[in-house]
């Protein structure tokens, strides 16, 4: 069993073993149908990865790794809000008539700030510390931009990234103001692994612990019975992580710069329903 196959499980039966249910509370989200989407919530999940050790991807279903690993490019490495330039379709949902999701994500990322060193976006502002100024207890970044959430067709979700350097290993918090268990949960857990990665690799550094922290952990209430049937499924050990070691330069990454080995996952024929 990997040990995001068993994060995942621990933390699925807390909320629906212990969980606490919104269903008396007037609720934002929405199904297809226009029905409320309740959910059935913990609060406050830590999970630790150790990337040194394995890859966290779950192995109970299949995660797409490339479409992932996309989505990670197009916010922090092309950092647009452009529908079009993703190829997946998760976005598609909170496109407005322009094609884009607003001043949201990929946006935030491209801002420049006059930072001691220049000016400069967050991200460049990340690479330079990690190179330049490691002992440094400043390094991160914030989607979540109070100005402009009145221009996003959706509040970030994962909102910040802390990094911390110890030693040689480069380590990191992800906070998540609302995680989807059966949505996204994997989804977000491998895209920031991936990141961490990469941003170690082009700081001539080792990817060490990425820290998951979710303030309101959910599972909603059509997808219940899909987590129910999704945690009998048979887990399998870790897939090996590749990363193509010639890159050097975080802008050179493409997708087709990582892979994985051996990567075996259990059946999940399921259409997942999305709360919009």
């Amino acid at each position: 069993m990997s040990r995001a196959d068993e994060l995942y499980l621990q933390t699925c039966r807390q909320i629906l073993d212990h969980g606490v249910w919104d269903t008396d509370l007037d609720v934002r989200p929405r199904w297809e149908d226009g029905t409320p989407a309740h959910t059935v919530k913990t609060f406050g999940v830590v999970n630790r990865y150790n990337l040194a050790e394995e890859f966290p991807i779950m192995t109970l279903r299949r995660t797409a790794f490339r479409s992932c690993v996309d989505e990670l490019l197009w916010i922090w490495q092309k950092k647009s809000n452009r529908v079009a330039d993703l190829r997946s379709h998760v976005w598609d949902a909170w496109a407005d008539e322009a094609g884009t999701i607003g001043k949201a994500y990929g946006y935030q990322l491209s801002v420049p700030y006059d930072f001691p060193q220049g000016r400069m976006d967050q991200v460049d502002n990340v690479l330079w510390c990690l190179r330049n100024d490691r002992a440094s207890r400043r390094i991160l970044t914030s989607l979540y931009n109070f100005a402009d959430l009145h221009e996003m067709a959706l509040y970030p979700c994962a909102y910040s990234m802390t990094f911390n350097v110890s030693g040689n290993t480069l380590n990191a918090v992800l906070n998540q103001r609302s995680q989807d268990m059966l949505a996204a949960n994997n989804w977000n857990v491998v895209q920031y692994a991936v990141l961490v990665h990469m941003m170690a690799q082009v700081s001539g550094l080792q990817a060490g612990e990425l820290v998951h922290v979710i303030a309101d952990c959910h599972i909603y209430d059509r997808h219940v019975p899909l987590v129910e049937a999704l945690l009998k499924n048979e887990p399998y050990a870790a897939p090996a992580f590749r990363m193509d070691p010639s890159v050097t330069d975080f802008y050179d990454f493409t997708v087709d710069s990582f892979s994985l080995e051996g990567y075996r996952y259990g059946p999940f024929d399921h259409r997942i329903p999305v709360a919009v």
